[in-house]
């Protein structure tokens, strides 16, 4: 791994975004309601914004049309190959080598996500090497621990979910005798209004070991303002969840000046959107507008 060209200074950063009308985050466990805790705060799981982040980085593309980065965990929808699944990604990437001390090495610098994110590449006690020493069947697994950690967002005050009941699907066969089959029915759920926030922060000792560079930040700082562009469901239709501000904080060293708590909460959010920032010493947040 080239540690020069690691991440210089720690940094911290926030992101205040606007639901309307929007299911932001269904949990599956729940009928796809969106997730909320016992006291009706909405949240999102830091899982769901990493998809965003990587979705973002997948479509971003330079002044001359090519794409910028290279995205292990992609998308179906968007994908930029034709691997079937990670397994095959990974194994048509990285070849001979993908189950060897190389491994981390070449996953960090092909990937932007693995360098960012971390991953976990696993691998059947068939496919190990002898030199491993993996004689079990049980196969070993090569974890890699990413710099770059995002918290769940969580919304200011208590939102207000409707439910409506709706046509799920309609009968695409004749029933018995040629009739018409019955329709199913559903429930469809959106949070009608809410403002949301989620922190998070960037590790230079760990970049060191991935690689994880000063462009990489830059390009996720890049994409946060766009993080809901491109990302239009019946769920959360076009405009339905709006990226308010980025607060984007670079420490004077790679231990930095405060804690990330206490830096994050310098940031008070109020349920309109607006915002108060606590003046830091020797720190401040440079504030970028949503798309």
């Amino acid at each position: 791994m080239n540690k020069s060209a690691a991440l210089s200074n720690k940094i911290d950063f926030a992101v205040i975004f606007r639901v309307k009308n929007a299911n932001p985050n269904g949990d599956p466990l729940n009928g796809n309601r969106p997730r909320s805790d016992y006291e009706g705060i909405g949240e999102v799981t830091d899982v769901c914004i990493k998809r965003k982040i990587r979705d973002r980085l997948v479509e971003a593309k330079d002044e001359k049309g090519n794409f910028k980065h290279e995205v292990f965990v992609q998308s179906d929808d968007r994908k930029l190959d034709d691997a079937k699944s990670l397994k095959d990604r990974a194994e048509k990437a990285l070849g001979k080598d993908i189950n060897s001390s190389k491994t981390v090495e070449l996953a960090c610098k092909k990937w932007i996500d693995v360098r960012a994110f971390g991953q976990l590449f696993a691998f059947s006690g068939k496919k190990a090497k002898k030199e491993e020493n993996a004689e079990n069947e049980s196969g070993i697994s090569i974890p890699i621990r990413g710099p770059v950690s995002v918290h769940f967002a969580f919304s200011i005050s208590p939102v207000s979910v409707t439910s409506t009941q709706i046509t799920k699907s309609v009968s695409g066969e004749g029933g018995k005798d040629g009739k018409r089959g019955s329709d199913t029915m559903g429930m469809k759920y959106r949070v009608d209004q809410g403002v949301y926030v989620f922190f998070g922060g960037m590790n230079p000792q760990l970049a060191e070991r991935t690689g994880f560079s000063d462009a990489d930040a830059d390009a996720i700082k890049e994409v946060l303002p766009k993080l809901f562009e491109n990302d239009a469901s019946s769920a959360r239709p076009e405009g339905s969840m709006e990226v308010l501000k980025v607060f984007w904080w670079i420490h004077n060293s790679k231990s930095g000046q405060y804690s990330s708590a206490k830096v994050h909460r310098s940031l008070k959010v109020n349920p309109d959107g607006s915002y108060e920032l606590q003046p830091l010493d020797g720190l401040k947040a440079e504030v970028i507008d949503g798309f």
